[in-house]
C-alpha cells in the first residue's frame, strides 16, 4: 500500500526534499534527512528506498523544522508599523524627539503626525515623555505617539486640546489619563481606554492602507518563516479583507483568527467557526478580550499597588457583560482569548472562566474541550499556576517579553513580585502546554528571537541580572514546541500540524543554522533560509 501511494504522488505534484538535517518534532521519528510532500501534505518520510523525482529540492545539509507558528501576532499592525513613524531602538528621549521632528518637518502644519514603538526602558532617566517635550518640536502638529506595547501613548497640547482633555475629564473604565503631580495638568500620557479621546480624530485608514499593511506584514512573516500566525483580535473589516486576499490568491501564510470581542461578538457568535477555509490557510474561531492594560505603561491589574507608582491598575472588563458572551461561546464552539497581564488581571480573569465553564457543562457545548486562553499570563500567583491545567485554560506566552520586561519589572513590581513573571517552567511542571508568540508589534516578531528567550532567559547582549529567575528557563526540545506543537494545539490543529509526520500539512522552516545544537548566542542570528506551506516554497533566501 505505501510504495503504492509513492509511486501514485511520484506521478502527480510531488516533490522531495533531500539532504537535509531534520528535526521532526515526532517522538517516534525524531530526526530525518529526506521529507517527500504531495497535494500540500507530507506522504514519506526518511523515503531512502525510492529514486527522488527530478525536482527534488536539495536543502544541503540545512537544518529543517516543523513549520513556525507565532500564537500572538498582530498581523495588520506589523505591516503598519512599516508603513509608518517607526520609533523602535530610541535610546535616549533626544534621540527619541530628534526622529519625531524630522518627520514633523515633513508634515504640514495642522496634520497629525504619528508613530509607535518608543519605550523608556534604556533612556537615562527612565521616564515617560511628556506633552512638554513634544510641544518643543510640534507645536503646529498634533502628535500620538503610541509606545512598544500599544496601551501606552504620548500626545502633545495641541492634541489635548483638540480631544477637549482638560484638568477635570474623569478617567475611561479601562483606561487612564496621567497627570503632572505638581499643576494637576493632563501630561500628555494615555493608557488603553483613554485613548479613545485622540483615536476618532487621526486620519481614517483607507482601504488601500489596510491591504498594503496586511500584504507587508505577511511577506515579512514568511520571510521570518513563519508558516503560520494567530491573530488576537482584530475587527470585521480587516476579516474580510483577509479573505478577499486569499481568494485573489496574494496571501501564501495560515491564519487563525480571533475577531475583537467588542464589537465582533454577535456576528461571529451567529456564523459559528469557520474553520479551514482557502485549502486549510484561513480560521476564523475566536473571540479576543482584555481584562487589563500593560506592565510597562503601569495599567496592568496586580493585586498590590505598583512599586514605583500609586495604583494597582486596573480591569478593563466587565463581568455582566462578558459572562453571557462566553456562555454563548461554549454553546457555539467559539473559543475565548483573554489579554491578562497583572496577577489580579489573571485571577478575576480564571475566576470568571471557571464560572462560565461551570455554568454549561461538557454536554452543552459544541466543543467538549474548549481549549480557552488567557493571553500573556504574565505575572501569576503560585496559587493560580496550577489552575491553569486545572481548568483547561492554555497560558499564551511570548518569550520576549520577559528578557525586555525585566530592564523595568522590578522598578514596577519590587525585586519579591519578579518570582511570579514570566513562569513558564512552572506552567510546564503545573501540566500547562505553552503557545509561543511575540506579540509584534510590541516585539520584532522574529521566531528565532522567540526561542532564544525561551532556552536563553537573557536579554539579546547576553545579559541577566537580579530577579531573571534562570530556572523559569525552557529546555531547546521545549521551547521547538512552543512555536510548533503547542501553537497548533492551541488552534485545535495537532492533529494537522505542528510536526513533519506523514499526514501532516507540509508546513516547514528551513533555517541558516541548528538552533538544537549552536551556542546560545548564536540563535539570534539564525534566519530562514525557505519557508514552506503546504509543500510550496513561499520564501527562499537564495542561500544568503
Amino acid at each position: 500500500m505505501l510504495l503504492a501511494l509513492i509511486a501514485l504522488t511520484l506521478q502527480s505534484n510531488s516533490v522531495v526534499f533531500t539532504n537535509g538535517n531534520i528535526y521532526t518534532g515526532d517522538p517516534e521519528h525524531p530526526h530525518a534527512t529526506s521529507v517527500m510532500v504531495a497535494n500540500g501534505r507530507i506522504v514519506a518520510v526518511d523515503p531512502q528506498f525510492i529514486r527522488a523525482p527530478d525536482n527534488a529540492i536539495d536543502l544541503h545539509g540545512a537544518t529543517v523544522v516543523p513549520g513556525l507558528a507565532d500564537a500572538h501576532y498582530h498581523l495588520s499592525g506589523v505591516g503598519a508599523r512599516e508603513m509608518t513613524l517607526n520609533l523602535e531602538g530610541t535610546q535616549s528621549l533626544q534621540e527619541f524627539l530628534t526622529k519625531v521632528k524630522e518627520r514633523v518637518d515633513e508634515t504640514p502644519k495642522g496634520q497629525w503626525v504619528t508613530g509607535r514603538g518608543w519605550i523608556e526602558t534604556p533612556w537615562r532617566p527612565q521616564a515617560f515623555p511628556t506633552r512638554y517635550d513634544l510641544d518643543k518640536i510640534a507645536p503646529n502638529n498634533p502628535v500620538y505617539l503610541v509606545r512598544a506595547d500599544g496601551h501606552g501613548a504620548v500626545v502633545n497640547s495641541l492634541a489635548i486640546e483638540l480631544s477637549h482633555i482638560t484638568k477635570e475629564t474623569k478617567n475611561p473604565f479601562g483606561g487612564e489619563i496621567m497627570h503632572d503631580p505638581q499643576s494637576g495638568e493632563p501630561n500628555g500620557m494615555l493608557l488603553d481606554a483613554a485613548h479613545t479621546f485622540i483615536t476618532p480624530l487621526l486620519p481614517k485608514q483607507t482601504q488601500a492602507d489596510r491591504e498594503k499593511a496586511i500584504l507587508l506584514a505577511v511577506q515579512r512573516s514568511l520571510r521570518m518563516g513563519l508558516c503560520e500566525v494567530h491573530i488576537p483580535g482584530n475587527s470585521w473589516t480587516e476579516i474580510q479583507t483577509i479573505r478577499r486576499l486569499y481568494s485573489e490568491g496574494k496571501i501564501k501564510l495560515r491564519i487563525y483568527d480571533a475577531a475583537i470581542g467588542d464589537p465582533e461578538a454577535p456576528r461571529v457568535l451567529a456564523q459559528g467557526p469557520s474553520v479551514g477555509e482557502f485549502d486549510n490557510h484561513f480560521t476564523l474561531r475566536g473571540l479576543k478580550f482584555y481584562a487589563d492594560g500593560a506592565l510597562g505603561s503601569k495599567g496592568a491589574a496586580l493585586l498590590a499597588p505598583y512599586n514605583d507608582y500609586n495604583s494597582t491598575g486596573f480591569l478593563s472588563m466587565k463581568k455582566d457583560e462578558v459572562l453571557p458572551i462566553w456562555k454563548d461561546a461554549l454553546r457555539k464552539g467559539i473559543q475565548v482569548w483573554t489579554h491578562a497581564i497583572g496577577d489580579r488581571a489573571n485571577r478575576t480573569t480564571l475566576d470568571w472562566y471557571e464560572e462560565a465553564l461551570h455554568a454549561v457543562p461538557p454536554e452543552q457545548r459544541k466543543v467538549k474541550d474548549p481549549r480557552w486562553r488567557i493571553e500573556h499570563s504574565q505575572i501569576v500567583t503560585d496559587e493560580d499556576v496550577p489552575r491553569f491545567h486545572a481548568l483547561g485554560i492554555i497560558p499564551s506566552m511570548q518569550p520576549s517579553h520577559a528578557i525586555g520586561d525585566l530592564h523595568f519589572a522590578q522598578s514596577r513590581l519590587g525585586m519579591d513580585r519578579l518570582k511570579e513573571g514570566y513562569r513558564w517552567a512552572d506552567f510546564l511542571k503545573a501540566g500547562s502546554i505553552i503557545p509561543g508568540g511575540s506579540d509584534a508589534p510590541v516585539e520584532q516578531g522574529n521566531p528565532m528571537i522567540e526561542f532564544y528567550a525561551a532556552v536563553a532567559r537573557r536579554d539579546l547582549k547576553g545579559y541577566s541580572g537580579p530577579g531573571w529567575h534562570p530556572e523559569q528557563a525552557v529546555n531547546r526540545d521545549d521551547a521547538l514546541k512552543m512555536l510548533t506543537l503547542w501553537a497548533a494545539y492551541a488552534a485545535f490543529e495537532e492533529d494537522s500540524r505542528g510536526m513533519i509526520k506523514v499526514g501532516k500539512l507540509a508546513d516547514m522552516t528551513v533555517l541558516s543554522a541548528d538552533i538544537m545544537r549552536i551556542p546560545f548566542s548564536e540563535i539570534p542570528k539564525t534566519h530562514a533560509l525557505k519557508t514552506i506551506v503546504g509543500g510550496e516554497v513561499v520564501y527562499d533566501s537564495g542561500g544568503k
